[in-house]
């Protein structure tokens, strides 16, 4: 398949794509690699730049195993900036956490935001949550925006888009699952879901891909349906103290006590991170009958990807690649505004 798919490419746009570690060793000849593309592409400049360093680090949930002195994490913003000194974009758009606000009690993003002028941009940011822009997920992100400082831009207003959609508008026309089922390739149950038709996430040929989900032991499937009796019938939350000691794997009690979690149907998920890539304790299925954690195509449109959207690799990669991504309705949205800003 992924043969058949890159006959489908052009050579110059194949090309074009650098799978390389950004590093000090590496960063020339990706420059090089860039400059060789745009010549072959009879173009010499790049009005945009879009990126972000990974998240982790400033993640609330694991900052206390950061080490603020040598993870070299912490430092990518500057290999940002060489590109942006390397191609003079017009504007950047960064993306991250809110953590990264936090970090070092603010000096993390002043120390970026100084950088960013060094190098000849200005720099602007809010806090943005994707459940405002289509996304069925509460999903808070720093969106960064920068532009070069002889130009006359702000942060756009990104208008919000109004919906009563709810997740259960997108769990209900694929195959219903047992744990460890999967349909790869599946027909829609129902073709009319107003929320895939009106955010396209459904395409033409009436097909969805990759419904995979992951098994579970009987100890944890017996923890699901507490969680799921829980919240179906009193709308709150297991706590692990809550769940019987002999079905406990964990002594701890009062940290991470929420880590059985049912993704609410009647509503929006909350944020689907990568550890979804580890385990499905966090994202249960709303439907008991079901009795699982959401499959690998559930996530991707609790994400906003379309069905049609292929993941490559292992179950646990396609997990992290969704995780990781911004949702792409997010990033729209955002997109939009942006390419407002040029005046060309």
């Amino acid at each position: 398949m992924r043969e058949e798919l890159y006959l489908q490419v052009p050579d110059e746009l194949h090309h074009s794509v650098i799978c390389e570690e950004i590093s000090e060793k590496s960063i020339q000849a990706i420059f090089n690699s860039v400059h060789k593309s745009l010549k072959t592409r009879q173009h010499c400049e790049i009005d945009l730049v879009v990126g972000g360093p990974p998240c982790q680090p400033f993640s609330l949930f694991g900052r206390h195993a950061i080490d603020f002195g040598n993870d070299k994490r912490l430092r990518l913003y500057v290999q940002y900036g060489k590109f942006l000194r390397e191609f003079r974009p017009k504007i950047f758009v960064f993306e991250n956490v809110p953590g990264l606000l936090s970090a070092e009690n603010g000096k993390y993003v002043a120390n970026m935001k100084r950088y960013f002028k060094s190098v000849g941009y200005q720099m602007d940011y809010q806090i943005l949550n994707a459940r405002d822009y289509g996304v069925l997920q509460d999903r808070k992100r720093v969106i960064i925006i920068g532009w070069q400082k002889e130009l006359p831009f702000s942060f756009p207003d990104i208008p919000k888009t109004i919906h009563s959609f709810t997740t259960r508008d997108i769990l209900g026309d694929v195959a219903p699952l047992q744990p460890g089922q999967s349909v790869p390739n599946g027909r829609y149950k129902k073709r009319a879901v107003p929320y895939l038709e009106q955010f396209r996430l459904q395409n033409e040929a009436g097909f969805y891909t990759q419904h995979i989900a992951r098994p579970h032991n009987a100890n944890d499937l017996q923890i699901y349906r507490l969680a799921l009796e829980k919240w179906n019938t009193e709308k709150s939350r297991l706590k692990y103290a809550d769940v019987p000691k002999q079905w406990r794997t964990q002594k701890n009690v009062t940290s991470f006590c929420d880590r059985f979690k049912v993704v609410d149907g009647n509503g929006i998920s909350h944020t689907i991170v990568a550890h979804i890539a580890q385990d499905g304790h966090y994202y249960i299925h709303p439907d008991i009958a079901q009795c699982r954690s959401i499959s690998v195509r559930e996530a991707a449109r609790i994400q906003s990807f379309p069905d049609d959207y292929y993941f490559e690799g292992e179950r646990s990669s396609m997990f992290r690649q969704i995780g990781n991504a911004v949702p792409l309705l997010f990033a729209f949205a955002i997109a939009n505004e942006v390419k407002k800003m040029f005046p060309w």
